[in-house]
């Protein structure tokens, strides 16, 4: 895909230890490694994204690794915290006051992970958010990002690299693009704009036709109703319904998907240090958002970190696609036909769609040297 260009590097250690070095500590050699130090984080506010889990999940990140990221932030003189923004979706994560109900459940707090608090970027309701150009963008011109992660001085990704139903991995890309949308962020990615109101949730409250700036939402009959024709799909009337009754409609394929991802990523992380993390341990075969995990696809392969997150992602898919298939996972019992274990796991998709066109708007290169320590 990116031939001729220069290679980025990929730092990698495996998940063993000894007893003169646990993992947290093999974490923040690794961090140091690949030269998080190079960055100038003297009172810099920094945004640590990540994933919290959905509840009934088991397979996100330990609190534990977290806290090696914020120590090492704090050590150089920055003031981190951590951040995620709202899902679209609903479940356990769909409002700023839920969404802290599960990071604290799942042990995120300061108590836990060396004192950085935990700010979910895009607000309350998932309406908190920054228009962000993005530089070279196909398909977004202007991006929805959570405005705290956008007022951040420096941006850090800390990412369970697993399986994606839609994308095909969720890596880096996946974690930055979507993860720092909001709540119309993460609509625009999935859709190409729209919404429509499910008449049997509805109870005439009017919250939606107060916050559209189109006049698009009207109560008739004591029921909203949503004219397509002015709607102009930018979400905001799915964070202020009370009752989860406003959808988007058209969603989009998952090649396109894939490419906004891309271009999300891009307006995040455009302008300002930026440093990668990805753990590729518990590879279960779909997001962690949804509300179980099944059995890991491969074994835990270890932790990478870089400058470049198109690279991040590359070698961790590659490491993965390196394993053997563990027995009994969704990926044992799946065709093996196309010499890629997260394709024969979600045949629906390819992430190397996502790859390739996050190459092409110049937010990194698929080419890396691989570095263990």
């Amino acid at each position: 895909m990116g031939e001729g260009m220069e290679r980025s590097k990929v730092y990698y250690t495996d998940m063993s230890t000894s007893l003169n070095e646990n993992l947290p500590e093999k974490l923040e050699r690794l961090m140091k490694k690949a030269g998080i130090g190079d960055i100038d984080f003297k009172d810099k506010f920094v945004a640590i994204k990540m994933h919290f889990g959905e509840p009934g999940n088991l397979a996100f990140l330990r609190p534990n690794y977290a806290a090696v990221v914020v120590k090492v932030v704090k050590e150089l003189g920055g003031k981190p915290f951590l951040t995620d923004c709202n899902t679209l979706y609903v479940g356990g994560r769909k409002n700023a006051l839920d969404h802290l109900d599960t990071a604290f459940t799942n042990g995120f707090s300061p108590f836990s992970v060396d004192g950085a608090h935990v700010i979910i970027g895009d607000g309350l309701k998932g309406t908190d958010d920054m228009e962000v150009p993005v530089n070279g963008g196909e398909y977004v011109k202007s991006a929805k990002i959570g405005r705290a992660i956008m007022d951040a001085d420096v941006f850090i990704s800390l990412t369970h690299f697993k399986g994606h139903e839609a994308a095909g991995f969720g890596g880096t890309l996946k974690n930055i693009g979507m993860g720092c949308g909001s709540r119309a962020g993460k609509m625009e990615q999935h859709c190409d704009g729209k919404t429509a109101v499910d008449q049997s949730k509805c109870v005439g409250c009017g919250n939606c036709v107060k916050i559209c700036a189109h006049d698009a939402p009207h109560i008739v009959d004591h029921k909203s109703k949503i004219d397509p024709e002015k709607c102009v799909g930018c979400g905001r009337c799915i964070g202020v319904c009370p009752k989860d009754a406003i959808e988007p409609v058209s969603w989009n394929s998952n090649e396109i998907l894939n490419c906004k991802i891309a271009e999300y990523s891009k307006a995040v992380v455009d302008g300002r240090p930026n440093f990668h993390v990805s753990l590729v341990i518990d590879v279960s075969p779909n997001c962690d958002c949804h509300s179980e995990n099944d059995i890991p696809i491969v074994p835990n392969v270890g932790m990478f970190a870089s400058f470049d997150p198109v690279a991040l992602d590359v070698a961790c898919a590659d490491a993965v696609n390196k394993q053997p298939v563990i027995a009994g996972s969704q990926l044992d019992r799946m065709p093996h036909t196309h010499g890629d274990h997260f394709i024969d796991s979600a045949p629906d998709t390819d992430w190397h769609t996502m790859i390739s066109h996050a190459v092409k708007i110049g937010l990194g290169t698929d080419q890396y040297e691989l570095i263990k320590i």
